[in-house]
């Protein structure tokens, strides 16, 4: 689908002059500064929907201080700043719908520390969701939030919009993970808004305000997320509904039960049969009569405990007609 580009059709210098640029090139390095067409294409767009709005330069920090530096001096020239990670969203909150600075936190993009006694890992905000969930399993632990956009979404754009995923239902969001931030102002200043601890009831709460707030308030540069031990072993249950009703109705009875599924995710027919066509087969048979799916995964430490819950489930889900 091609983008509906959203030219103001004004050279980039009407605006940045060079005074602007110089100081921009001095702060990140003149690579890191970009001001041509494509670039500005490529960076004025996420995934909401064919939306595109270039910025009027393109810069990619790669440290704390040089945010510092960029901000405040955005701040004292009344430059608009919009805050980019992977440019995965689906909310509009990467677009520059003002123009002015795009600043790309692609080139943050490390683990600081992994403190596999206390159960935190520290990072920058361009570390990839999938690639810092890999590497804390290697470790044996577990980073619960599973945005759909894993495999390209940074971390710093999960805190952003507070994201989720399916094991939501179990784990909870990326706020439920978010100890502590390292945050850039609008005016420069550096601040942390929270401690690495589990219980912090000193001050206002500004960690979870931050959160979510999809850099209208702050960038961030760092995170100090809680971590779990990875759950090793998960089972997964496909159960078909001849009624939409009929299977959102079990979703609250499994509950009831006593069964808390690390993932439940409900799937009407509709969104089946496109799936199918875009894949372009079904490794499972759909029948004519199927409304609904509802997709069940349970995990933790124990497989017996697994088993006896899909068992459990099982029955719960047999009293409202599932096929």
């Amino acid at each position: 689908m091609e983008h509906v580009i959203r030219e103001r059709n004004i050279n980039v210098l009407d605006v940045f002059n060079e005074t602007f640029l110089t100081t921009f090139k001095d702060i990140v390095g003149k690579e890191n500064v970009l001001i041509d067409h494509d670039s500005r294409i490529k960076y004025g767009h996420d995934e909401t929907e064919d939306l595109n709005f270039p910025p009027d330069v393109v810069i990619k920090p790669q440290s704390t201080a040089e945010i510092s530096r960029i901000m405040r001096y955005c701040n004292e020239n009344n430059i608009t700043v919009t805050v980019r990670g992977g440019g995965s969203g689906l909310s509009g909150g990467a677009l520059p719908v003002k123009g002015g600075v795009l600043l790309s936190m692609e080139r943050m993009n490390n683990i600081l520390n992994i403190d596999e006694q206390n159960y935190q890992v520290t990072v920058e905000p361009g570390v990839l969701t999938e690639h810092l969930q890999d590497t804390l399993k290697a470790k044996g632990l577990f980073y619960p939030p599973d945005p759909s956009s894993r495999g390209w979404s940074h971390i710093g754009g999960n805190i952003s919009t507070n994201a989720g995923g399916p094991k939501a239902v179990k784990y909870g969001v990326v706020r439920d993970y978010v100890l502590n931030l390292e945050v850039v102002l609008p005016s420069g200043e550096v601040i942390w808004t929270g401690a690495n601890t589990l219980k912090n009831s000193t001050g206002y709460n500004l960690t979870q305000l931050i959160v979510g707030s999809e850099g209208t308030l702050a960038v961030v540069t760092k995170a100090v997320l809680r971590l779990l031990p990875y759950p090793p072993f998960n089972l997964l249950m496909l159960v078909p509904f001849n009624d939409c009703e009929k299977a959102c109705a079990a979703v609250a009875a499994i509950f009831q039960a006593g069964i808390t599924p690390s993932a439940l995710e409900f799937m009407e027919r509709e969104a089946i049969d496109w799936a199918i066509k875009y894949v372009g087969e079904s490794v499972i048979e759909v029948k004519d009569d199927t409304a609904a799916h509802l997709l069940i995964e349970v995990d933790g430490h124990n497989l017996a405990v697994l088993m006896e819950d899909c068992e459990r489930i099982a029955a719960v889900v047999q009293q409202f007609d599932c096929d």
